[in-house]
């Protein structure tokens, strides 16, 4: 599994926002808020994509997310996951808020397309294992009860 440290996560957040063309982003915040639109072939994907994780076993995986969020999402969404990590200020838009209802509301495909794909400046996170992505996906679900 990738692992980086939080400075060279922030570091290589803001060289890819910096190297590479910005399309729309899902984003919320001071920045200019823009709604992070799937492709069709992401679409189709997403709908496709069901949660292998039984409901009675999701707080097991949140946790092993919340580990993997902190390692490799903090920097730019911030220990909390509201958009605010360190890396986030080099970004020409605002990482997502995870607890906000547009997060929230979002399918579990959705957001597990999101996470796989990645949309600049957020970079593809594919490289994880399936299972670690399903984990995110739980801990980031977690975060709505709490706001």
């Amino acid at each position: 599994m990738i692992r980086f440290a939080t400075l060279t996560a922030a570091a290589l957040v803001a060289m890819l926002a910096t190297a590479s063309a910005v399309s729309p982003a899902w984003a919320q915040g001071a920045q200019a808020p823009t709604k992070w639109e799937l492709t069709k072939e992401q679409k189709d994907r997403a709908t496709k994509a069901k949660n292998p994780v039984p409901a009675d076993k999701r707080s097991a995986s949140a946790e092993s997310g919340k580990k993997i969020a902190m390692q490799n999402c903090a920097p730019c969404h911030g220990n909390s996951g509201k958009g605010d990590g360190p890396g986030a200020a080099a970004l020409p838009k605002k990482p997502a808020d995870w607890t906000s209802k547009t997060v929230q509301t979002e399918p579990d495909g959705s957001l597990f397309v999101k996470i796989s794909d990645g949309n600049a400046p957020m970079p593809p996170w594919a490289s994880l294992p399936e299972k670690d992505r399903w984990d995110l996906v739980n801990y980031i679900k977690t975060l709505g009860k709490k706001s």
